[in-house]
Order: C-alpha cells, then structure tokens, then sequence
C-alpha cells in the first residue's frame, strides 16, 4: 500500500470519532474544499476529521500535457470513451491508505466518509464501492462513475447498501448532466441507494447542495 497522501487536515474538537475524506476536482489540490467546513459542520456533531487530500501532479492529456494535480490522465472530452484505468486504480490504491491511515487513528471504517468532487468524486466512488469494509458513505459531487463496465465483478458486498449521496448541476459543461444520471442509474440498477440531487448550476457547488449534505451527513452521525 503506498504512503498517505499530504493532505490538509481539520479537526471539529479533539478526539475525532468520524472522518471525512474529500477528493478535489482536476487542478485544485486540498485547500480547495477546505472553507466548507464551517458551513457544512453542525454544532451537535460529534467530533470529525476532514482530511483534503492533494493529488499528484501529472500531465493531462486534454489539457494540452500541461501538469497538475490530478487524480488520473483525461485523455478527452467524453469521459468514459478513454480511461486512464492505471491512473485510476493508483488512486484507488492512494484512497486505501488515506483510509487505512484513519483505522490507525482509531476511526473505524464503518465512520469514514468519501467524498469527491469532479475527478474526486469520481475516484471516491470508484474507492468506495470497491473498499472491503463498510463505510459510514460516499459524497459524488459533479461526477460520474469511472471504470464502470468492471464494478459488478469487483464491487464490495460490505458496501452493497452504502448510503450515496450524488448531486449535479442541471448546466454542467465539464461532466454533462446525462453522465451524472446514466452514472445513478448504473448504481441503481446494481441496487445502490442512490439520494440524488439536481441543481441550477454549471460546474460547481452551491448553498443549498451544502445545506442538502447537511442534513444528510446528520442524518448519519446522529
């Protein structure tokens, strides 16, 4: 298993009973999510751990080669017709030890979150459903399901029923909507619970997509 990831980290209070790990977009790295928290975080919670985890900085392909951090290569506009599936798999792998890394820390997996947006997302979805253990839930934001054609073989039967939240701007140019939705039908279809929401919006987070996560995470950490 490869060495954890840096990543900026913050603590709720002392003693984290339940961790948060949350994978940025393409050229981001993981200071990019790191302001949500206090929108986000609800006073009656008990004690958590974000963990924002940088990328490695790589060459992406659509981008012209140009190097920054990133998950995996993209070699073009349609995502799903050309995969890195190397370079997913490494950050599978990279996910596996951010989570291994919680367990040493006496946070159980059956308490840890994935979450991602964009690549991250994906990447927390393509983690998640393949981990071995529970988790606590996985956060899909502006994303799609990668490497999809090989999860019914490898998928976890401890994480049949994980609980999903997966959300999408109704104007998104990056990932467009009908990934995001062909993506929540592929997981319904493999019996998923899949809470999904829609927004109006582009390629982004908005106020009451925080506010819907709010109450979902709470719903979980009670």
């Amino acid at each position: 298993m490869p060495a954890p990831l840096p990543a900026v980290e913050i603590e709720t209070a002392a003693s984290p009973r339940c961790s948060v790990i949350w994978l940025h977009g393409l050229g981001a790295d993981g200071h990019d999510f790191a302001p949500i928290v206090p929108e986000l975080v609800a006073a009656d919670w008990p004690a958590l751990r974000f963990v924002f985890p940088h990328a490695p900085v790589r060459p992406v392909t659509v981008n012209g080669g140009m190097a920054m951090r990133a998950w995996y290569d993209i070699y073009g506009f349609d995502l799903v017709a050309q995969q890195d599936e190397a370079g997913i798999r490494a950050s599978i792998a990279a996910t596996e030890a951010l989570i291994d890394r919680e367990r040493g820390r006496g946070v159980p997996d059956g308490r840890v979150f994935l979450a991602g947006f964009s690549q991250g997302g994906a990447i927390a979805l393509a983690a998640g459903l393949r981990h071995a253990s529970r988790l606590a839930g996985i956060v899909a934001l502006s994303t799609y399901l990668p490497i999809a054609g090989t999860l019914a073989a490898e998928r976890s039967a401890a994480n049949a029923d994980v609980p999903i939240f997966q959300a999408h701007g109704t104007f998104d140019p990056v990932v467009i909507p009908p990934r995001g939705s062909a993506s929540r039908d592929q997981l319904q279809s493999l019996g998923y619970r899949v809470d999904w929401h829609s927004y109006p919006m582009a390629h982004a987070v908005c106020a009451e997509e925080i506010a819907d996560l709010r109450a979902w995470l709470g719903a979980r950490l009670g």
